[in-house]
């Protein structure tokens, strides 16, 4: 899988929720009702638009948001595209920020 597509949808009594799917490809409709979508193999952000304003596409920033909800999820897109994560704690000297992601692309082994 490729890319991690979130929509958010409003229900009659007013109440947000979420849905999230996982995708090789992306489809017309993904582009129309998606909020986010994130390609694990560009390691960018195709889509960023929430609550009808457009979001920053910083890829870092919004991974390190959803992996705090999807972080089985984000690791395996991560493993399955080719890149290796390590999260970096924030020591308490350093700022509150929050974790930090490192990527690492894995080099494909040479043929023996």
């Amino acid at each position: 899988m490729r890319y991690l597509i979130i929509t958010y949808y409003k229900k009659a009594n007013g109440q947000i929720d979420e849905s999230t799917a996982v995708a090789r490809n992306l489809k017309m409709r993904d582009h129309q009702t998606a909020s986010v979508i994130i390609d694990f193999k560009k390691l960018q952000v195709v889509k960023a638009n929430l609550n009808g304003m457009q979001a920053p596409k910083d890829f870092n920033k919004i991974v390190e948001y959803y992996m705090q909800h999807y972080e089985n999820i984000i690791k395996r897109l991560f493993e399955e595209n080719g890149y290796e994560i390590e999260l970096k704690k924030s020591g308490p000297e350093l700022s509150p920020s929050p974790d930090q992601l490192v990527i690492d692309h894995k080099e494909p082994a040479p043929f023996q």
